[in-house]
């Protein structure tokens, strides 16, 4: 165990600095994406179901998905951590490191790695991400998320040391590019729904792949192996090709999403260089206390967020659209530290009924919640 918790000491070290330099990374834009198809070798072979192994169908998807982009983002570099039924090690730890060790080698931009999921029941079904965290339920009842079958997957954190030193390492992601991983896990998301897919909820997980790779990063599972018409539909050419596009469809997604997050910059370096007048200050008349108190603003709620900026914006920037001086600006952790939203709601349900008006400009909006000025945790 002490050994244990001097290697993750290590790697949280190199990690907190390395992920300064992966942040920086992002603002070049995506050139590199590293897919890793879960599982392989004969150590390794994952869930099987009537003959059916998940390393096969985890490689026949990666293969599609990295030639989609070689056709059609020529300008991506795609790294694969293997292309064959291979293992890296006979320790699933050693084997999990060599992959996080092929994806940091590369320089990646983009961490992808695609698995297939299973259940007791046959009853489960439907596509989930996972990204590096921990949930509040699973600080409570660790022991139970070290599911039996996968228990060499994830990180132990019944030991205090090593947990306090993971629980650095989330904590330092909202500062590099943890809302990087968040962000491409709702674009899959978005992409798997249009494709008619059901989708499980993005759920943080302390995976041991994703916590040694220092970039963004997401885990997706593609179906369940133990629900027989999801495991007809993967093993199917037509539903391959289908899993395919709705990665690589939310892949292109994220690819002009950093882009989008490039031209803010760009935006915002190009009118500090220009003085600003300042507005000319009008008197308004004191507000009776009635109306002073309707026009108070609430102290928490739901909001619908738009862009993030490195910078502050004004409130008529061109990049808002038809919502020109109707954001509102909230503050939270990391580089892109401003948030631009739309709308104060009372509840989700409500934030969510306006939601598709506002994905009509942004289609990539999506509801968050805030504490006065800023972005809630």
């Amino acid at each position: 165990m002490r050994r244990l918790v001097f290697i993750i000491s290590l790697c949280v070290c190199f990690a907190l600095s390395a992920n300064g330099a992966g942040a920086e990374n992002i603002a070049r834009g995506v050139r590199v994406i590293v897919i890793d198809a879960g599982h392989g070798g004969p150590k390794f072979p994952g869930a099987h179901y009537r003959g059916i192994y998940e390393k096969d169908l985890n490689l026949k998807v990666a293969l599609k998905l990295g030639a989609l982009i070689e056709r059609e983002l020529p300008e991506v570099k795609v790294v694969y951590t293997r292309k064959t039924d291979k293992q890296f090690s006979e320790s699933l730890t050693k084997d999990l490191q060599a992959r996080a060790d092929i994806a940091n080698k590369a320089e990646g931009d983009l961490f992808f790695s695609i698995h297939t999921n299973a259940a007791p029941t046959a009853a489960a079904r439907g596509v989930e991400t996972l990204i590096m965290g921990e949930s509040p339920l699973e600080q409570r009842i660790n022991d139970e998320v070290l599911f039996a079958n996968n228990k060499e997957e994830f990180i132990d954190m019944s030991d205090q040391r090593t947990a306090a030193i993971v629980r650095a390492y989330i904590s330092n992601l909202r500062f590099t590019y943890g809302e990087y991983s968040e962000a491409m896990a709702r674009l899959l998301e978005k992409n798997y729904k249009q494709a008619g897919r059901y989708v499980r909820k993005t759920k943080p997980q302390l995976l041991k792949v994703l916590y040694a790779t220092n970039m963004p990063g997401v885990l997706t599972e593609i179906g369940f192996m133990s629900n027989p018409e999801e495991l007809r539909y993967m093993c199917s050419e037509k539903g391959q090709n289908e899993i395919a596009r709705s990665l690589f469809n939310a892949v292109k997604d994220y690819v002009n999403f950093v882009r989008g997050m490039q031209l803010v910059e760009e935006c915002d370096d190009a009118t500090t260089q220009a003085p600003v007048e300042p507005a000319p200050v009008v008197s308004e008349p004191a507000l009776q206390p009635a109306k002073a108190a309707a026009a108070k603003k609430p102290s928490s709620g739901y909001t619908i967020q738009i862009l993030a900026s490195t910078k502050r914006l004004k409130s008529n920037d061109w990049q808002f659209k038809s919502y020109k001086n109707k954001v509102i600006e909230l503050r939270s952790a990391g580089r892109y530290r401003y948030k631009y939203c739309v709308g104060r709601y009372a509840t989700q349900a409500e934030a969510k009924r306006a939601l598709s008006q506002v994905k009509k400009s942004f289609g990539d909006a999506y509801i968050v919640r805030y504490e006065g000025d800023a972005i809630a945790r």
